[in-house]
């Protein structure tokens, strides 16, 4: 499986939460995709990303059919397919959801940012997972260096390929300052995406001064 865009991975994420905390409105529609995308809270970093954005980040993730259309109203609806694409146990999947929503955390964090998806007995129960994922072949999560001043090692997923083992920085909270790489990442694909929508927009209003000079007459 390729690499995921930081966008892949939040849409992913967002899948994996809501079927889990919100099952009474899943599968999702696009709407609802773009609003858990772009929550202010159990998110970083923060997005605000757009319909179009969505929409292409969804498409991809159906090429690797780890997003799949869960609907047959007239109202298109996604599902997603994690578990059965990787063959992960669905404790894994739940910590890598929470990974690619929140960003790096310790196995303390994670067990308690993950209680809605999945809840682990214990710490022992979540490193156990973790280590199973850092050890696949390609690994899944990455331990980090201990930031300065840090308790504790943070874990990161590999979903979006690698990052720096000395990360620091990493958020002790959703919203502090976090690794500038994984930063850099999601801006640069935002900017590609917003780029990309204004060239679209440019092309069209070209093409309507065209068409009114032309029943003008107007060279």
């Amino acid at each position: 499986m390729r690499a995921l865009t930081p966008l892949e991975a939040r849409v992913l994420g967002v899948l994996i939460e809501k079927q889990a905390t919100v099952p009474d409105t899943y599968p999702l529609s696009l709407n609802a995709l773009v609003a858990g995308c772009n929550q202010k809270t159990a998110r970083w970093p923060v997005i605000e990303a757009t319909d179009a954005e969505v929409q292409t980040a969804v498409d991809g993730l159906k090429s690797l059919s780890l997003v799949f259309d869960g609907s047959s109203s007239r109202v298109v609806k996604y599902e997603q397919n994690m578990a059965a694409v990787t063959r992960l146990p669905r404790q894994s999947v739940a910590l890598l959801a929470v990974l690619m929503l929140r960003g790096p955390q310790t196995s303390a964090e994670l067990r308690q940012n993950s209680e809605r998806l999945h809840r682990f007995a214990d710490i022992s129960a979540v490193e156990g997972f973790l280590d199973e994922l850092a050890a696949k072949e390609p690994a899944r999560v990455v331990r980090l260096n201990r930031s300065p001043g840090a308790r504790e090692p943070r874990w990161a997923h590999l979903l979006c390929g690698d990052v720096p083992l000395d990360t620091a920085g990493s958020p002790q909270r959703l919203g502090e300052a976090a690794d500038g790489a994984s930063v850099a990442s999601a801006e640069l694909a935002a900017l590609k995406s917003e780029q990309a929508r204004m060239a679209g927009e440019l092309a069209e209003l070209k093409a309507l001064v065209q068409r009114m000079a032309r029943e003008l007459g107007v060279e």
